[in-house]
């Protein structure tokens, strides 16, 4: 199935109202395009909002009103005016909604990435596995993730700044593989965790302390960093600021 394709039946699908086959090709289409993922979520959110909203039966009086009434009504100009203006003023009340659950998943989701960066950080600096490869050679990091993720994570020099690569490893984060940088500024360790944006849901751009530990988070060429250390702010923004350009 196309895009288009799978745009036409997404209402169907959610209701589960397609035959099997079609549901299949469906669910086909949509483990490789997240564009589509995506229109299937916030449709999910949105039925799940609108389900949560109170339903007041109508009395008594107003269905025999209903029932009893056999006068057909006169669509006049006016009327239909008004429709549209209240057909537009539901569709865009729909439309901030389904903006605002997903900023609050997307809030959500990055609180929940932010604490396991910082899990992260703790298990390697107290589990005695800061390193898989220790260099301080670029060239030598950046190879050794070859065959081990599906991605190459970009492996920058910064000793001429005052922070030396020393080394990296594989890494978990939200289930998903991801690469862990290791650079050190005096006696300070800095984890850069890296994988591809798509991966792992996440605000584009973060920066918050979380138990005493400074943290940076940006996007960069399709990848996602999270840097984590014990640095103060001004020295972490220094290093951050040198890893996104």
């Amino acid at each position: 199935m196309t895009c288009p394709e799978v745009e036409r039946v997404l209402d169907a699908y959610g209701d589960d109202e397609l035959a099997a086959a079609d549901a299949a090709e469906v669910r086909a289409h949509l483990e490789g395009c997240p564009a589509c993922r995506k229109r299937v979520a916030e449709r999910a959110a949105l039925g799940r909002l609108i389900r949560r909203a109170p339903y007041y039966p109508a009395p008594d009086r107003l269905r025999a009103v209903v029932a009893t009434t056999r006068r057909p009504v006169r669509f006049t100009p006016q009327r239909l005016a008004w429709a549209a203006v209240v057909i537009l003023a539901v569709s865009l009340g729909g439309a901030t909604a389904v903006r605002t659950v997903r900023a609050r998943q997307t809030a959500s989701a990055t609180d929940a990435l932010a604490q396991d960066v910082v899990a992260g950080h703790v298990r390697a600096l107290t589990g005695a596995h800061l390193f898989d490869v220790q260099s301080s050679d670029q060239h030598t990091v950046k190879p050794w993730f070859q065959g081990k993720l599906d991605f190459s994570p970009p492996v920058d020099d910064l000793a001429p700044l005052g922070f030396p690569l020393v080394g990296g490893r594989l890494d978990q984060l939200g289930g998903h593989p991801v690469a862990a940088l290791v650079y050190q500024r005096r006696q300070h360790v800095i984890n850069v965790f890296v994988w591809p944006a798509s991966d792992i849901a996440a605000a584009p751009a973060d920066a918050r302390a979380i138990r005493g530990f400074q943290m940076r988070h940006w996007t960069r060429n399709g990848m996602a960093f999270w840097a984590v250390s014990d640095l103060n702010d001004a020295e972490l923004d220094q290093f951050a600021g040198a890893l996104k350009r």
